[in-house]
């Protein structure tokens, strides 16, 4: 683990119910899953984490599940200034009025996200889903927010169809591509070239290192230094509870160091983008 300072740009809160999952029994993969604030602040003092943003947890497909957690991060934003949180929101036609009442929420203390994901349904590509998007990016610009959205290798979190987002609304959108592409094939298509595409086209674009694959963290590491662009754009993320806060701080501060890039990524990034 590090021992450095560390802000955590992408975790969650809430305990989901039970789902069987591609067929199996009903179970409980986020096992860590926080029901609470007073536990996922003890995690924090645990892990010495100074600042997180908190965002609902998801993953069943029942999208009140998540819209519900929606008051649990205020609660946790309003209660501890450590903490920031994002709100969710969806992109399908049919969860259209819980989106609008999470996006009347928009402007409250410590509201610094909008967190989205199109694992639960809908597509970039579907025409149905577009009033959505652009309402959530309206709002964003009108609030200063960062859009987060899941990225993960095929179907509808594919970044060829998330990175379609970031060529129509990055040039006035910050938006958080989370996990990095999410796997072998996102990986190599973001490093290879088109995440610094992005960036040299002024596109607002973010990312984060959870869930990536060995490689990937210490050739984007590699690839920054080598281009001189992204330093400012890659923040510490540990997607607790699907993710492992140990081993996602372990493997980006293997391929940073301890020098100035890990700083960046660990700690300064995030306090530029949201604040301190």
């Amino acid at each position: 683990m590090t021992t450095q300072l560390t802000n955590d740009a992408h975790r969650h809160i809430g305990v989901m119910p039970a789902y069987p999952f591609y067929g199996g029994a009903p179970v409980n993969p986020d096992m860590s899953a926080r029901a609470t604030l007073a536990e996922l602040i003890a995690d924090l003092d645990r892990e010495g984490t100074e600042r997180a943003l908190v965002l609902p947890n998801y993953g069943v497909p029942d999208a009140k599940v998540s819209f519900g957690f929606n008051q649990l991060v205020l609660e946790a934003a309003a209660k501890d200034d450590r903490i920031s949180c994002g709100l969710w929101v969806s992109p399908r036609p049919q969860d259209a009025e819980m989106t609008a009442k999470a996006l009347e929420l928009a402007g409250e203390p410590g509201v610094k996200a909008l967190k989205t994901s199109f694992l639960l349904g809908g597509s970039v590509e579907d025409p149905e889903c577009q009033a959505q998007l652009d309402n959530m990016f309206a709002v964003a610009r009108e609030h200063d927010l960062v859009v987060h959205f899941h990225t993960s290798p095929g179907a509808a979190s594919d970044i060829d169809k998330v990175g379609q987002l970031v060529d129509k609304y990055g040039d006035d959108a910050k938006i958080h591509l989370v996990h990095f592409g999410g796997g072998i094939s996102g990986h190599i298509k973001l490093i290879s070239s088109r995440f610094f595409d992005w960036i040299e086209a002024g596109k607002q674009v973010y990312t984060d290192t959870s869930w990536a694959v060995g490689f990937a963290p210490r050739w984007l590491a590699s690839e920054i230094e080598r281009r001189g662009i992204g330093h400012d754009r890659v923040l510490f993320a540990s997607d607790e509870p699907w993710g492992d806060y140990a081993g996602e701080a372990a493997r980006l501060a293997a391929a940073t160091g301890d020098g100035e890039l890990g700083r960046l990524m660990f700690a300064d990034n995030f306090t530029t983008l949201y604040g301190k």
